[in-house]
């Protein structure tokens, strides 16, 4: 399959789903625009499109957009207020985001703080409006990404990446960080997905170990482009690991043992997905190319 056919056309209905979410209507609001502003500034949507994936390898169609869609936008919500927490001065102190600056730089890093926390507490407003017969998958999808994106995901994550600056951690210390930090989200979607779409036990464990394999992969991944990466490609500043003292794979491994770790991982994505046919294709592409299209 062409895989990057697929990610555009997901990436497009993303985007206009997320357009409808915050609409101008003609308000002024500074929150309003500093949300804007870091929402549909571009990126990936890699949450999403791993939902939507899912949701089609366990056998759905379109016919549960109205549920994947908002699920999807709401991840990537969740993603997008995590990255400007993460970019405050208190944090990572970073300038540069999907290619312009920060939003602490353009709305202060109070407007930027609110930002955020509206965009956590409306992904929830959004996941908890749907309305459907079967109730309890939307209570267990609030309960899975809610999961992931609080003490024992990705906030403790974050938690774990401050201590560990200007420390040389371990790789098993490292891998827990990254699976919480990066992992828990990624993982979240593609279980996500496999709970609308009402999955059998068995394919909901097999699309969990994959959401876990990949997870790991994108991180690993990420930490080499931090220093094989060009500011103005990855649309955020080179190199920032390294000037926050920060433990990756290539600082703990080396840059070619990093690069088989994550090619291992991937390996183990795609090992993951024995027991579905070919609708699982745009998982097991997915996989490829999180890896692929960085180094």
């Amino acid at each position: 399959m062409k895989i990057a056919l697929y990610l555009e056309e997901k990436r497009q209905k993303t985007d206009r789903f997320l357009e409808s979410v915050v609409r101008e209507e003609g308000s002024s609001d500074r929150l309003k625009e500093a949300i804007r502003y870091s929402l549909l500034a571009g990126g990936k949507r890699i949450r999403p499109i791993l939902l939507m994936a899912a949701s089609e390898a366990c056998g759905a169609g379109n016919e549960i957009e109205e549920l994947t869609l908002p699920v999807g936008a709401a991840l990537e919500m969740i993603h997008t207020y995590s990255l400007i927490h993460d970019d405050l001065p208190a944090m990572d102190n970073d300038d540069l985001r999907r290619g312009r600056l920060t939003n602490h730089k353009v709305y202060g890093e109070a407007m930027a703080i609110l930002a955020g926390d509206s965009l956590l507490t409306e992904a929830f407003n959004l996941i908890s409006s749907l309305k459907t017969q079967k109730p309890q998958r939307i209570l267990d999808v609030i309960r899975e990404i809610a999961s992931s994106a609080g003490v024992e995901g990705m906030a403790g994550g974050q938690a774990l990446d401050l201590n560990a600056e200007g420390r040389r951690i371990s790789p098993e210390e490292l891998e827990r960080l990254h699976r919480m930090k990066t992992g828990r989200l990624i993982c979240a979607a593609v279980v996500s997905g496999a709970i609308l779409a009402e999955a059998a036990e068995k394919q909901l464990m097999a699309i969990r170990n994959y959401g876990f394999a990949i997870g790991l992969a994108f991180q690993i991944a990420d930490d080499i482009l931090d220093v094989e990466g060009e500011s103005k490609v990855l649309g955020k500043t080179a190199q920032s690991d390294a000037a926050h003292a920060k433990s990756t794979y290539p600082s703990l491994l080396g840059l070619e043992k990093s690069k088989r770790l994550a090619q291992e991982s991937t390996d183990k994505a795609i090992s993951a997905l024995q027991i579905f046919n070919g609708q699982a294709e745009p998982l097991r592409e997915i996989a490829r190319y999180i890896i692929s299209r960085q180094f």
